[in-house]
């Protein structure tokens, strides 16, 4: 869900100690991006409609309302800008991956709305610093 108090705590990254570990912290660390993500988005004033919405093929991060709007969100979180930081890591693989996942989601409604694909991107560890990509 997304009820977390707005300001969120910064995101934290447990340090792993081996290999499995490091994929759990991976997640949780994901888990905190997509938490804050949504914090940040209700504050905008956008309405939560579902979150990691699995398809064949692809993942949804956050579906949200804003008015008549449909917007998908990717959510990508960065600790250090290295290669790029978190805007360049959606790369033309990930965005066909992300809009097959939209055309499934659709097909599946009874409505088509307006609808928009977006990025919320993080680099380091304070939420505040979102950049907020939008149609991407």
């Amino acid at each position: 869900m997304c009820d977390a108090p707005y300001p969120p705590s910064p995101i934290k990254t447990p340090s792993p100690a081996s290999p499995s570990t490091a994929r759990a912290a991976h997640l949780i660390a994901g888990a905190a991006a997509e938490e804050a993500a949504c914090v940040f988005l209700q504050a905008q004033g956008l309405q939560i409609v579902a979150r990691n919405l699995r398809v064949k093929g692809g993942e949804i991060d956050i579906i949200a309302r804003q008015g008549p709007m449909l917007v998908f969100v990717e959510v990508r979180w960065r600790a250090q800008q290295t290669f790029g930081g978190a805007a360049a890591s959606i790369g033309w693989r990930k965005q066909l991956r992300l809009r097959h996942a939209i055309a499934c989601y659709l097909q599946e409604q009874r409505e088509l709305p307006p609808c928009r694909l977006d990025a919320l991107c993080l680099n380091g560890q304070q939420p505040g610093g979102w950049q907020w990509i939008q149609n991407i």
